[in-house]
């Protein structure tokens, strides 16, 4: 007898970001349950958008309700899957509850998590980063997907972006329109990409450091000029790398525990002191490093002088 493999499918997210609507146009758009007999819908919040139990039954849907957090255990996910046997299982998440105990818990054994979903109302976006950062990022740093619908004209992408990625950087992003279109434009950034050098102010590192890091080739040639802290790295029995230093900045996303380096490995003979400022002006190169397994953006130096401290020095993903 062959083994059960159950798709769990978890889409996170505030109420009324627009995750019921989603797992609507998922399950009944593009055949989704044509090859499906049962589909189980957990839904974790009772928001503005309500599911049609009867057409859920059309497509062999059942739904059910955690109404509090304490209910939704492992046993509990045990009990519905013997009792419904799903061949898929749609877990809309309650926005206010911690992420981690859905990866911690021992559930259906059958049960896969396969893509995790998260929408985002971008209206509300920057002023849930301002006000509730800890929860917002909970939501995000699982995601596969992140959706940010109902994006007026205009919307900063690139701030959405960096933001994301400042705590997921693997997850995939799109932005729909007001009118459900997706936005597929070219993002706007705050410096000139054409300028003979590219001016990266403490205000912009964070966001063009997740940029050059996502897309190496976009830069790949240009010259940026910016203010750096230096690492001297070591290869791991206390040497030092020879011809390699580490200049980049501390960033915070969410709080003071949430601080880390955002630095790019770059390539000089010359011999820089270990936390030194210095003002930097450097050619990158897209070229492999096994730093990044891969490869990825190599700085070399056209002027390096030493610099002063800035007044604050950390730089923010805003």
């Amino acid at each position: 007898m062959s083994q059960r493999e159950v798709p769990v499918y978890i889409f996170f997210g505030f109420m009324d970001s627009g995750k019921t609507t989603l797992i609507h146009e998922t399950l009944y758009q593009n055949h989704f349950a044509d090859d499906l007999n049962s589909i189980l819908v957990i839904s974790c919040e009772d928001g503005d958008e309500e599911y049609d139990e009867v057409k859920l039954k059309t497509i062999g849907g059942h739904l059910v309700r955690f109404e509090e957090e304490e209910e939704f255990t492992a046993k509990a996910l045990i009990e519905l899957d013997e009792k419904y046997h799903p061949d898929a299982v749609f877990l809309e998440y309650n926005g206010t509850w911690e992420v981690a105990p859905i990866y911690e818990m021992e559930g259906p054994k059958d049960w896969t998590i396969v893509q995790a979903l998260t929408t985002v109302d971008a209206t509300t976006f920057e002023m849930y980063m301002l006000n509730m950062r800890s929860m917002m990022t909970e939501q995000l740093f699982k995601a596969d997907v992140v959706i940010f619908n109902r994006c007026p004209e205009g919307v900063n992408k690139s701030k959405f972006r960096a933001n994301v990625k400042s705590v997921n950087r693997p997850a995939q992003i799109v932005y729909e329109r007001e009118d459900g279109s997706i936005d597929d434009s070219e993002e706007e950034l705050p410096f000139d990409l054409d300028a003979d050098v590219i001016e990266i102010s403490d205000m912009d590192y964070a966001l063009w450091f997740m940029d050059c890091m996502d897309n190496p080739k976009k830069y790949d040639g240009k010259t940026v000029h910016f203010l750096a802290l230096v690492y001297n790295p070591t290869d791991g029995k206390g040497k030092l790398k020879p011809g390699v230093i580490v200049p980049g900045r501390f960033a915070m996303t969410c709080c003071v525990e949430d601080i880390q380096f955002l630095g790019m490995k770059c390539k000089t003979d010359v011999n820089v002191e270990h936390k030194s400022w210095i003002d930097l002006t450097a050619k990158v190169k897209n070229e492999f490093a096994k730093e990044y397994k891969g490869k990825g953006p190599v700085l070399y130096p056209v002027e390096m002088k030493s610099a002063s401290k800035p007044e604050d020095e950390l730089v923010y993903f805003n």
